[in-house]
């Protein structure tokens, strides 16, 4: 028998790496150290290069994806066939029964009475004075106030009812300035109106009151009283006066009622 020789590979072209070998001995030592560095340095771009084509690509493809306009429509329902009503029978009509002429005779109308035409009213017959006017009920007055009244006049200060804490006399005391709303609204706030609270102070130099104590309020366990005595440290009142000559340290009444109305004139003294 004859034996068949088993394939051979073909042989490896060592032109090409004898080639490269040649190369590189002719490189010097320092060129040889550098072509490591060379060679990462050039796949890094090359990967680089390759990324930044991969995302402009994939930008694309999203900027057709959001031009492209995809319209989604919903099967229309499938109409009912109405039912047709069945046509009724048609009724046979029954004969009209001949009506009797029958002679209706009218009763005579009576004549209509004439009524008079009215009197014409002239232009110069009219005057607004003839008018009779309805009686206007006087408005209702407001309470009197108990505190100080806003009268700057000079005079001696009249004496009230009543005593401070430790039986000083008491006088009605006189606005010296009228308290802002904005400098009780803070305290009043706390307290349920519309009331009104008292207090008893003693008055000081610069128009000022210390010392006050609640003497009064309602309605009772309203806090308006608390509410008046916590802001009575803004208060500027005039102290009593005798014989033209004031008299700080003495103690005069403070009411402030409290009402539910406009900002403006909320709080009076």
């Amino acid at each position: 028998m004859t034996q068949v020789p088993a394939p051979t590979s073909p042989p490896a072209a060592p032109g090409a790496f004898a080639a490269l070998r040649r190369r590189y001995a002719r490189l010097s030592p320092d060129m040889r150290r550098r072509l490591p560095a060379l060679a990462l340095t050039l796949a890094i771009e090359v990967l680089l290069v390759l990324l930044l084509l991969s995302l402009g690509s994939a930008k694309r493809e999203i900027a057709e994806m959001r031009d492209t306009l995809v319209a989604f429509t919903s099967p229309e329902a499938q109409d009912e066939p109405d039912e047709v009503p069945s046509p009724e029978p048609a009724r046979p009509r029954r004969p009209a029964a001949a009506a009797a002429p029958r002679e209706r005779q009218s009763a005579p109308s009576p004549p209509a009475p004439q009524t008079a035409a009215p009197t014409p009213i002239l232009r110069n017959d009219f005057s607004l004075e003839s008018v009779p006017r309805t009686s206007q009920s006087p408005a209702a007055e407001a309470p009197q106030a108990y505190g100080p009244a806003f009268t700057p006049a000079p005079g001696d200060t009249p004496q009230i009812a009543g005593s401070g804490p430790n039986g000083e006399p008491l006088y009605a005391a006189r606005w010296y300035r009228r308290p802002y709303d904005d400098e009780l609204a803070g305290y009043l706030s706390t307290a349920q109106g519309p009331g009104w609270g008292l207090i008893d102070c003693r008055t000081a130099p610069d128009f000022r009151v210390e010392d006050c104590v609640v003497v009064g309020e309602s309605p009772r366990g309203s806090g308006l009283g608390k509410a008046v005595q916590a802001a009575a440290w803004q208060f500027k009142v005039r102290p009593p006066q005798r014989g033209g000559r004031p008299m700080v340290g003495e103690w005069v009444r403070i009411r402030i009622d409290y009402q539910l109305r406009p900002r403006a004139d909320r709080f009076e003294g």
